[in-house]
């Protein structure tokens, strides 16, 4: 395959370490990779393949001869320099949530919608950590028959909100094994021996910004343009890896079996559903790597065509790093 130019926006933080991680263990075919992060970083050095690579501060210019830029940086900053991004030729494939929404931006899953990729006008985004969780376990049964209503509930790893959070719940237990006081600074309360259950501000109807993203993304990523899903998502004291509960309801009904049959076989996906033994999807065992694990699988009680489910992934891998190189392996064959 032959070589390209890669950018990392936002470099230094944990998804774009992260990105350059996975570049390394999916021998992408990077030509030169440019590592792209604020002023303050810029001359610092980060290794890809065992060489010193160094930081140069994102401007206007730095794309330049970039074919595949990867956005690892927030909304602000993804917005600042898409137009150049574009401009320099480049494709973005961006993690923030600024583009998801937009009608002319595909906003793609590999293993569920990757002809989308091909709709796209200079920009890709990649989805939600959750969302990338939750349509890749329940793909595979809305092909058998489209699903009509999700409730979720999502337990959501101290890691989704940055390098910054598991720090946070270590310092916070060492500080409460002493009998210290903690004051936290990453979330708006103690993480540790506790749940949080608001992630992002009020957005719609008493929901929160990343309850509505399950909803308004899924139906992007799985053509259901009427899913509607009831969120509520959840802050754990957990270090790595989102897990969330699925109730879905489908056009007709799946059963138990064939639902295990079908999430088996799909991409991206491991069923491990063995309750007598004890076996289902944890977040220590799904974290670092990028499959997500699949089970619980159960009928519904109040609801005849409803199945419940529990999957967990890891958020800041296939929630974030992998996905969007995933996405820019589909770009590469396009070039």
């Amino acid at each position: 395959m032959e070589k390209v130019s890669v950018g990392i926006l936002g470099a230094t933080g944990a998804v774009g370490q992260e990105m350059i991680k996975i570049l390394e263990e999916r021998k992408f075919p990077v030509g030169e990779l440019r590592l792209l992060a604020s002023a303050r970083s810029a001359g610092q050095t980060m290794n890809f393949n065992g060489k010193p690579i160094a930081i140069q501060e994102a401007n206007d210019q730095a794309f330049n001869g970039l074919s595949i830029v990867l956005g690892a940086a927030e909304n602000n900053i993804a917005e600042r320099f898409a137009d150049a991004i574009v401009k320099a030729g480049a494709t973005f494939v961006d993690n923030s949530s600024a583009f998801r929404l937009d009608p002319k931006v595909p906003l793609v899953v590999p293993e569920i919608n990757p002809e989308d990729v091909r709709k796209n006008s200079g920009i890709i985004a990649n989805p939600n950590c959750t969302t990338i969780v939750t349509t890749v376990a329940v793909n595979a049964l809305t092909k058998e028959s489209p699903i009509e209503t999700m409730v979720v509930s999502s337990y959501q790893a101290t890691s989704g909100a940055g390098a910054a959070g598991p720090k946070e719940l270590m310092a916070e237990v060492e500080a409460l094994s002493k009998g210290e006081k903690y004051e936290p600074k990453v979330f708006p309360y103690q993480i540790a021996y506790n749940v949080i259950p608001q992630i992002g501000g009020e957005q719609f109807k008493g929901y929160t910004s990343e309850e509505m993203k399950l909803q308004n993304e899924g139906r992007k990523i799985l053509h259901l343009p009427d899913l509607r899903v009831s969120c509520t998502c959840v802050r754990v004291p957990v270090v790595r890896s989102h897990s969330v509960s699925v109730l879905l309801t489908t056009r007709e009904k799946i059963s138990v079996e064939r639902a295990r049959e079908l999430i088996a076989k799909a991409p991206g996906c491991r069923l491990v559903d063995d309750l007598a033994n004890r076996q289902y999807p944890m977040p220590l065992d799904t974290s670092n790597q990028d499959i997500i694990f699949v089970g619980r699988i159960r009928d519904d009680l109040t609801c005849d065509k409803g199945l419940n489910l529990w999957c967990c992934g890891d958020q800041v891998r296939k929630g974030a790093a992998t996905n969007a190189i995933q996405i820019a392996e589909l770009v590469v064959k396009q070039l």
